[in-house]
């Protein structure tokens, strides 16, 4: 008898009931973590520019101020305190999420330079097959000239990887999750 895997499946009707409520999963790190303190507000639209309300869930992970992971396959191990470096919101009914947190020091990159700082992303939802994984970068940031992922990326859709500071609160940086269509987020087969 040979097995063969099954089709894959949207997510039926009842994604919903998956998500989590927990608002504090949006603490990544809290007020007694070192760092530059950020918020950072996330949209998920379809191609039409449509919100997604609550049929979404972002979960990010990223290293400290200091570049560190709090991960066992990082050897220098990662500040103590309340730093997760682990997110996880579902979307309202606008289609936002928050996360509170530092801005992410930058880490060692496979060809032995540095990647600039960054937010690892996964986007769950209604329809999709599969989660898919992005990142954030900080527009604006000297170092994305450097990163060696980013610059696998064609320069015309960088600026789908890129959180903007918004007006009048430079602690609050924003990002929009496009799911289909013409300004769609680059998304990383991992």
């Amino acid at each position: 008898m040979s097995r063969i895997p099954s089709a894959s499946q949207t997510v039926g009707p009842f994604f919903n009931f998956g998500l989590t409520t927990n608002r504090e999963l949006g603490i990544v790190a809290g007020e007694d973590v070192a760092g530059e303190r950020i918020r950072v507000r996330f949209r998920v639209t379809d191609g039409d520019g449509v919100a997604t309300p609550g049929d979404a869930m972002i979960e990010l992970w990223q290293a400290d101020a200091e570049g560190r992971y709090c991960h066992p396959a990082d050897p220098r191990g990662c500040e103590t305190g309340t730093f997760a470096g682990f997110g996880r919101l579902e979307v309202d009914g606008e289609g936002y999420c928050t996360f509170e947190t530092v801005k992410p020091g930058r880490v060692a990159a496979p060809d032995g330079g540095l990647q600039a700082p960054h937010l690892n992303v996964i986007v769950f939802a209604r329809g999709l097959l599969r989660h898919l994984h992005t990142r954030v970068y900080f527009a604006g940031d000297a170092a994305n000239a450097e990163d060696s992922v980013l610059n696998l990326v064609p320069d015309a859709r960088k600026r789908t990887l890129m959180a903007r500071q918004a007006e009048g609160d430079p602690s609050l940086w924003c990002f929009e999750v496009v799911l289909q269509g013409e300004n769609e987020t680059v998304f990383f087969d991992v």
